[in-house]
Order: structure tokens, then C-alpha cells, then sequence
């Protein structure tokens, strides 16, 4: 993988960026909305084709700059919002919406292989580092996590062992090798702490931090929480290439039909998308949630 991927970019065009910071603009709407995917306008002079793209999250300004961009192809995306993981790629995959962004590779390839699905990454995005975050009245750092403290991870496959990983990188516990990237809490050898995992819906996770003493958030979800990673974190997964050999699988994408992967007009979203001007947007908007990967 390039090392460039998760280097920070030089700004270049602040003002736009900024711009894309504030309430977002793009034509959203929610899932019960949305009527059948392809929903493009007729191909008459001066009408505009409408891409429906499936999100999860309330991280999404960066896709006013992609229709800023758009705009002079006479393309427009229209964000389709998704409470759950389970749901974009169901929906995708039965025609109701056209492309979605919300999830990496391990998530994408692991649905494929449970589902049957028939859809495939067209673009690669931005990385969403997972990382720990402190009920701050119980614990100040991982060094406070004591016997009998309560954690809180992911309960779908992929982040679930992410987690597990995590956690063993903090030195909290030990996981069976043989598991790989994705053990599960019955491939946990041992424990350096006592502690108790429970696992819950990846959005929910913020909200149980009152109960817990830390909760493994990835970049998305804690920002949807309020939560900023450079200050309420008290470990990061690293996500350089040279030292974590899982990063490849990490990295969040843009995901279509497999028969639609080349589409026109899907492929003018993803140049769109790879831009300079939707990578300072990522970089800007954020608060370091997600490091573009393009």
C-alpha cells in the first residue's frame, strides 16, 4: 500500500474545505424515502442524474464537495442514511439505492461471503482508526483498567475481532494466533485484567460508555457521539502499513453492484471523490476521525 494513503496532505484549498464543514447540504434523505435505485433523471438537456449513496453516520459533509464537483457533469448524490451496519448492503444489493460508503474491506468482504451478496469496493475512501475511549469518571488510561471493569466492543464480526486486537495491543489480553485479524471473545488464551466484554451494535457503543469503563469506538461513531480521538482516546489501532499487516483490509470504500462496477456515472462519483478538494474536507471537518486513503 502506498505510504502517502495516511499521510497527512498539505492543505491547498482551505477555503473550500472549510466551507464543506458546517451543516450539510447535500439532497439527504432516509432510507424509507428512497425508491428504487438507478434513479436517474431522463437524459433531456439540462436534467440531473440523481445517485443514491447509503451512509451511515453523521459524518458526511465531505460529499457536498463531491456534488460541488459534480455539479457541471449534471450529477447529483443524494445520501440515503442508515441507522445500522446490517442494512446498506441488503440494500444495495436488492436495487433500492445505487452505490454505498460506510464500511472497509474486512466488513465488505465478510458480508459477501455470509450473504451471497453480488456487489464489490469501486473506491477506496478514508481509514477510521478504532480506539478506546475512557468512561472518564472510572479510568484516566488503559494503565486504570483494573479486575472486573466492563468493555464495551463491537458485536458484528469484523470490528469485533478488530476490537480484540486492539485490546490485546493495549495489553489487556491475549488472543489465539492462529485467529488471526478476526478472533472472537472464545479465542481470548488469557487475560492481563480481569475485565468483562460485552459486545452491542457499533452505534450504540457511545451511549453505553456511562456504564462501562472504556468502549472500543471506531472514527465514525465516535464522531456521530461527539467524541475526538486526538483528545478523548486513550489508544489508537495503529494504522501504518509497515507495522500493522491488517491496514489493507482497513480501509473504508465505495461499494456498487458488481454488474454496475463500471457504470459512467458511478465512476465520475469515485473521480469526484478523488480529489484534493474532498481530501482537505476529510482532513478539515473531522477533528483526525479519518485519514483519507486515496
Amino acid at each position: 500500500m502506498k505510504k502517502k494513503l495516511f499521510a497527512i496532505a498539505t492543505l491547498i484549498t482551505a477555503a473550500l474545505a472549510l466551507s464543506a464543514c458546517g451543516a450539510s447540504s447535500s439532497a439527504d434523505t432516509t432510507a424509507a424515502d428512497t425508491s428504487a435505485a438507478g434513479t436517474e433523471a431522463s437524459a433531456a438537456e439540462g436534467e440531473t442524474t440523481i445517485v443514491t449513496v447509503g451512509v451511515v453516520g453523521a459524518y458526511n459533509d465531505h460529499w457536498d464537495v463531491v456534488n460541488e464537483l459534480l455539479a457541471p457533469e449534471g450529477i447529483q448524490v443524494e445520501l440515503v442514511h442508515f441507522s445500522d451496519y446490517g442494512t446498506p448492503n441488503r440494500a444495495l444489493n436488492d436495487g433500492e439505492i445505487d452505490l454505498n460508503s460506510f464500511q472497509h474491506k474486512a466488513f465488505l468482504k465478510n458480508d459477501v461471503e455470509t450473504a451471497g451478496y453480488e456487489i464489490t469496493d469501486i473506491a477506496d475512501t478514508l481509514i477510521a482508526p478504532l480506539s478506546i475511549y475512557n468512561n472518564k469518571d472510572k479510568i484516566q488510561s488503559v494503565d486504570e483498567i483494573k479486575d472486573g471493569d466492563i468493555i464495551a466492543i463491537p458485536s458484528d464480526r469484523t470490528n469485533g475481532g478488530r476490537a480484540l486486537k486492539l485490546l490485546e495491543a493495549a495489553g489487556l489480553i491475549v488472543c489465539d494466533p492462529e485467529t488471526g485479524s478476526m478472533p472472537t471473545v472464545a479465542d481470548i488464551t488469557s487475560y492481563n485484567k480481569e475485565i468483562e466484554i460485552i459486545e452491542a451494535e457499533s452505534a450504540t457503543l457511545a451511549n453505553l460508555l456511562p456504564d462501562c469503563a472504556a468502549a472500543v469506538i471506531n472514527g465514525g461513531n465516535a464522531f456521530t457521539a461527539g467524541l475526538n480521538p486526538s483528545v478523548d482516546a486513550i489508544f489508537t489501532e495503529d494504522v501504518d502499513p509497515e507495522t500493522n499487516p491488517n491496514v489493507a483490509d482497513l480501509i473504508n470504500v465505495i461499494a456498487a453492484r458488481t454488474a454496475d462496477k463500471d457504470n459512467e456515472t458511478y465512476q465520475k462519483v469515485v473521480e469526484a471523490f478523488h480529489t484534493d478538494e474532498v481530501r482537505e474536507a476529510i482532513l478539515e471537518c473531522y477533528d483526525g476521525a479519518f485519514i483519507p486513503a486515496f
